[in-house]
């Protein structure tokens, strides 16, 4: 038991070390930062385009018929 215990603490102190001794995200993090972004934005406005022509198709042939 002591010995797991030994190498838990022993890991967490190398992940702790490793931890420290980033000093920030680095350009390609940022890239995939903002391709996820966009992706996300992406597929939000095609999504919500789609439900806003539609809104105003209906809108436009209620109206019309008026």
């Amino acid at each position: 038991m002591n010995a797991f215990l030994a190498s838990l603490v022993t890991f967490w102190n190398d992940i702790t070390d490793r931890a420290k001794g980033e000093k920030g995200a680095t350009a390609t993090e940022y890239a995939l930062l903002v391709g996820l972004i966009a992706l996300v934005i992406i597929f939000g406005v095609t999504a919500f385009g789609n439900n806003l022509q539609n809104f105003f198709q209906g809108l436009a042939a209620k109206v019309g018929g008026w």
